[in-house]
């Protein structure tokens, strides 16, 4: 990333309000005015890319807050995305750091291993004990990091470690499509409900789903990390699972797809990335491209064609937490948290928006800082426990605020990072997924 992507920038301020790293750190170097300077005294050689210099590059959430904040049009975006690499030199990180990357690498972008290694924490996980260790502060001996991860361990159910669905699931009623359905890594072992609810909501909208069995991460994990070369053939394996259920012959008939669904939308922002990410790999730019095309957020996708006019007669109103169905007089109040990569990352905002306006005596609020970063980012949360607790308690605290029962997020790292700080807090407000509101509304 040359010169000219850096022009732009007269260094005016107006993004500094917008970032969250600059929010809790309050240092120059770690906003993204201050970033982009530092990037055109490395290309000038003017300072050298040495630990301290990475390490305001790490502080980095990526939640491209200041990319919409920017009057100038600079694509802040893609210069961190350029930079990103270069700072996973092994020489910029301690061993520790490493070490605690390697494995989340290792782990999070396959369901099979996560699944593998949790399967001893299922009654740990949810249970007295744990409330019990959290209480007593006992995490704070495996160290920050590890710490966090426990933090942020939710309660595990059967549904955590299986995919029950067939390679289609049929329309109900009038048949309006054939859409695939990304289940996600993360999501479908921490949030399974979520995939669950989507399908259901797919289904009642009369689209068929299109689940390819066996599919592994989309790379989101490594893509915002720099890790290119994982990325790539985590994009690679994604394509052929979708590829090997499609077409003359194969499991789910030759009809094709008209759009590819994902209910995460961190994974949506890498998704649509494909053509770019295997942009120079022979042989798979065109198929990138492809499907690349075809990728919706399901929420951005149900808007555009419209819930069916079956499916709105069967929304009922949602239930309190008293148990009392809302009505006129007393509706439920939902706050609606945007995740980065979905409002900043994909331009996405009134879909999700619209959707939950159609379940009855929903009142739809917003959060006074709707476009700050939760904390989560990734593995932000894990790998810079300090500076994301301290936006997990912004956020958690802005949209308590709401006065709302129950929140909204499309995003699995936000929801486990917002449960996580309303929970300390004392703010007992159930997170949900719009999908999962949307199904719960089903009559």
């Amino acid at each position: 990333m040359g010169s000219a992507a850096t022009d732009p920038c007269v260094h005016c301020g107006f993004c500094l309000p917008t970032c969250a790293s600059y929010r809790v750190i309050g240092s120059e170097m770690d906003s993204p005015r201050g970033r982009i300077h530092t990037i055109k005294a490395l290309e000038r050689g003017e300072l050298e890319l040495d630990a301290t210099v990475a390490s305001h590059f790490d502080s980095c959430l990526g939640c491209l807050a200041c990319v919409s904040a920017c009057p100038s049009g600079v694509r802040y975006d893609e210069l961190i995305e350029a930079t990103r690499p270069k700072l996973n030199a092994p020489e910029l990180r301690s061993p520790g750091q490493q070490a605690l990357r390697r494995l989340l690498f290792s782990l999070l972008p396959y369901p099979g291993r996560l699944r593998a290694l949790l399967q001893p924490l299922r009654l740990y996980a949810g249970s007295a004990l744990q409330t019990q260790i959290r209480r007593s502060k006992l995490g704070r001996i495996l160290g920050p990091q590890l710490e966090a991860m426990e933090q942020l361990l939710p309660e595990l159910t059967p549904a955590s470690f299986r995919d029950p669905w067939p390679v289609v699931v049929p329309a109900q009623g009038e048949r309006r499509g054939r859409v695939g359905l990304v289940l996600g890594c993360v999501q479908r072992v921490f949030d399974p409900d979520v995939n669950g609810a989507t399908i259901r909501v797919l289904s009642a909208n009369g689209l068929d789903v299109v689940i390819p069995p066996a599919q592994g991460c989309c790379g989101a994990v490594t893509h915002h990390q720099g890790e290119l070369q994982q990325t790539i053939e985590l994009a690679q394996q994604l394509i052929c699972r979708f590829e090997a259920v499609v077409g003359e012959g194969k499991p789910a008939g030759p009809e094709p797809l008209d759009a590819v669904l994902v209910a995460a939308s961190g994974c949506g922002h890498t998704l649509k990335h494909y053509p770019k990410i295997l942009e120079d790999v022979e042989g798979w730019h065109e198929r990138a491209q492809r499907f690349g095309d075809q990728i919706f957020d399901v929420q951005e996708y149900l808007h555009r064609i419209g819930l069916s006019e079956s499916f709105q007669q069967r929304l009922q109103p949602l239930h309190h937490p008293n148990g009392e169905r809302a009505s006129a007089e007393q509706p439920l109040v939902v706050a609606y948290h945007d995740a980065c990569h979905m409002l900043h990352g994909q331009g996405i905002k009134e879909p999700p928006r619209s959707l939950l306006n159609s379940i009855p005596h929903l009142e739809l609020r917003e959060a006074s800082e709707a476009g700050l970063c939760c904390g989560s980012a990734g593995i932000y949360n894990i790998t810079q426990p300090d500076e994301a607790a301290a936006l997990g308690v912004l956020k958690a605290t802005d949209l308590a605020k709401t006065g709302a029962c129950r929140i909204a997020s499309a995003n699995i790292g936000c929801s486990l990072q917002i449960r996580r700080h309303l929970s300390d807090l004392g703010h007992p407000i159930q997170v949900a997924h719009p999908m999962e509101l949307l199904d719960q509304s089903l009559a």
